[in-house]
């Protein structure tokens, strides 16, 4: 469908009882799968086109505004993919704003929700991409949780992970090796990890986060993934740079 047109009409109705004496009981239950595809632009409901049509502009004016350029399309996969590893990349360069040098970066593959296209990337690819009120967040792991957390996620089969950190995994889910910028992890020692608050909490199977210390994670609407996502197309643009992301063996699964 039409990109800019994504109102979705709910009617709910209620089941209510009339007096003291008078019940209803729920005798059946039946449900339908409606297709929604480009045949509704092709063949548009004239009254549902115009009771949109005074939303349209507000909705175009805010989603519209081209970010930046991106190189390729890129879709999310596992055990890597591009758009996994430069919202993990994003993440990571957004720490000099916050005062932060972060050793790795940690974005779920689940939390992205559109594939990018290559060209112009607009406010509402990218609102598309990062749909959730997720803020960026900054803790210190010890290397045996580090290492914990490459095992979550092993087992889940692959997520985001910035550049530096190579994983060697099974196809069932175990961890075969770890290095971060071409060192073994050092299990006494202490990084600095950034995600998004919804990871830290521990969540997506990644429990090693909750063990995180010195958290750092402002809660303010520009603080949302989304924002440091279009922050970093902006400064790429303003360089005159398209947005580009490959896949370069993050992690790797070995039979």
């Amino acid at each position: 469908m039409n990109k800019n047109i994504k109102l979705l009409f709910l009617t709910v109705f209620g089941v209510m009882t009339v007096g003291c004496t008078t019940h209803y009981q729920l005798t059946s239950v039946s449900r339908q799968r409606i297709l929604i595809d480009n045949r509704y632009d092709r063949q548009p409901d004239a009254a549902a086109a115009a009771f949109i049509a005074p939303y349209q502009q507000k909705v175009d004016s805010v989603m519209s505004p081209v970010m930046g350029i991106a190189a390729r399309d890129m879709d999310k996969r596992q055990p890597e993919s591009e758009i996994s590893n430069l919202l993990s990349d994003i993440l990571v360069w957004a720490g000099k704003d916050y005062g932060e040098k972060p050793d790795f970066g940690i974005y779920n593959i689940g939390g992205i929700r559109a594939a990018l296209s290559k060209g112009a990337v607009t406010y509402g690819d990218i609102n598309d991409i990062a749909p959730f009120e997720n803020k960026i967040a900054f803790t210190t792991l010890s290397g045996e949780k580090v290492t914990e957390l490459f095992q979550q996620i092993a087992k889940r089969g692959g997520e985001g992970v910035s550049h530096g950190v190579e994983l060697v995994i099974t196809k069932d889910g175990q961890l075969l090796s770890a290095r971060l910028n071409g060192k073994e992890i050092d299990p006494k020692a202490q990084y600095r990890a950034v995600t998004i608050d919804y990871l830290a909490q521990g969540n997506d199977g990644m429990m090693a986060f909750k063990d995180g210390t010195n958290l750092v994670s402002p809660q303010n609407e520009l603080d949302n993934a989304r924002f440091i996502i279009m922050n970093y197309f902006k400064a790429m643009h303003a360089q005159g740079k398209e947005v580009d992301a490959q896949v370069e063996g993050r992690i790797r699964i070995k039979n």
